[in-house]
């Protein structure tokens, strides 16, 4: 997740460093927060893979700023990723958001509707956050514990609400394929 979020923030801009913090922060932060221990490694790693380079100049006061660019070869391991995210990607709601937040950088609206396509399909497999002894999900109307009930309810209209979306969101990028 921290590598397709650098790479995506990267796409539009060169940026500084703590710039880039403050995006990552800005779109995982309250869920899961960056830390300098774990981004500056992440850019060192995709430095020596050949898909940023980092580049000093002078800053504001007395020391140098460290820049940050992608290569082409760091636009093509986004749009690799965009357009083929792993199973997790899909399954886990927040590293899905990353995806989505820049899956408008993979300009194949055939390929984002797949991408789409494939979080629809797995939010529509019946699942629970709580199962039965005969290993059945288990429903809000079956649930006697209320805060168990409430999580329930909650994942239901936000399920729907996202599926609704989803489905929106993919007849809209059909509709904008040549052949549609």
């Amino acid at each position: 997740m921290l590598t397709l979020a650098i790479l995506g923030f990267l796409h539009d801009e060169p940026l500084h460093g703590y710039q880039l913090k403050a995006l990552i922060t800005g779109l995982t932060g309250h869920v899961r927060p960056v830390s300098d221990g774990a981004l500056y490694p992440a850019i060192t790693r995709l430095e020596k893979a050949g898909l940023l380079l980092r580049r000093t100049e002078p800053g504001t006061g007395a020391a140098p700023r460290q820049v940050l660019e992608l290569t082409p070869e760091g636009r093509a391991e986004l749009e690799r990723r965009l357009a083929e995210p792993t199973e997790v990607e899909i399954s886990d709601q927040i590293r899905f958001f990353t995806v989505a937040t820049f899956l408008d950088r993979l300009a194949d609206p055939a390929r984002q509707a797949a991408v789409l396509g494939r979080r629809l399909a797995f939010l529509e497999a019946p699942s629970s956050f709580f199962y039965d002894a005969d290993g059945l999900p288990v429903t809000a109307e079956r649930e006697p514990n209320p805060f168990r009930r409430g999580i329930l309810l909650v994942a239901r209209a936000s399920g729907a609400a996202e599926r609704a979306w989803l489905a929106e969101t993919i007849a809209e990028l059909e509709r904008a394929l040549p052949n549609a």
